[in-house]
């Protein structure tokens, strides 16, 4: 009977044994925190936060350039270039003459103008001279008159250059008279006596009134100083130059 007992509870233990491997393995062993008491290290839950994969960045289209050249005397595949300076062949409707085309200058802003090379909005202009406004005006009235052709400062011209400057008075006073300005002692008509010339195209400044100038204006055209020379006060020195002399 002890022998049929015995081989029951042997039976018996290797019947349970499968579970309680599988419990045993299963288990986590226990931690001692040190408090007297045992805590159960539980197994930690997985990470439950997504991994996200890096957005790529769009390559940027490139946006087509607006019309018109981005570089100043760039002329892009297609637009047609800068209009040539006028020709001195090109009959009355350029309005030049071969004496203005040999003389035209490129880097020149007032032969540019003068030749109507550049948009400008000219007060009188025919085959010799042109008037315009100026930029920087010193009277309500301020106006300049220059010769088509490039010709240099006052300080270059010569005896044969008197008709030139009286032609340039004259053009300056008819602008004035057409703007409502009849009085000839309220005018200055003068030149800037290098080196105070910013532009080394000659070129009168006709002023009006004088009565409504400012104290810089007036000084920066003060009449016959040593920066500024009236057109009677250029013609008599011209007058008293010899044959193919400058005014140097």
């Amino acid at each position: 009977g002890a022998a049929v007992v015995m081989a029951a509870a042997a039976v018996g233990v290797a019947v349970e044994s499968p579970g309680l491997a599988l419990l045993s393995a299963s288990a986590e062993p226990d931690v001692y925190d040190g408090s007297g008491r045992e805590s159960v290290n539980a197994t930690p839950m997985p990470s439950l936060t997504p991994t996200l994969s890096p957005t790529p960045v769009p390559t940027p289209v490139p946006t087509p350039a607006a019309s018109g050249s981005p570089i100043p005397g760039m002329v892009l595949p297609g637009e047609a270039e800068a209009p040539a300076p006028p020709d001195a062949d090109a009959g009355s409707g350029s309005g030049s003459t071969a004496a203005l085309a040999d003389n035209f200058d490129r880097s020149c802003v007032f032969c540019k103008i003068s030749n109507r090379y550049v948009p400008e909005d000219l007060l009188h202009w025919d085959e010799e001279f042109a008037c315009f406004k100026d930029i920087r005006p010193g009277a309500p009235h301020h106006y300049l008159v220059v010769p088509r052709r490039h010709i240099g400062n006052c300080k270059t011209l010569k005896k044969e250059h008197i008709s030139i400057v009286q032609t340039m008075a004259a053009i300056g006073k008819n602008v004035l008279l057409q703007k409502g300005i009849a009085d000839p002692a309220d005018v200055r008509l003068g030149f800037h006596w290098p080196p105070f010339c910013t532009v080394a195209h000659l070129h009168l400044h006709v002023l009006a009134p004088v009565s409504q100038m400012g104290f810089l204006s007036r000084m920066i055209y003060r009449a016959n100083s040593y920066w500024f020379i009236t057109h009677e006060h250029l013609i008599e020195k011209l007058k008293a130059l010899p044959e193919d002399c400058s005014g140097s």
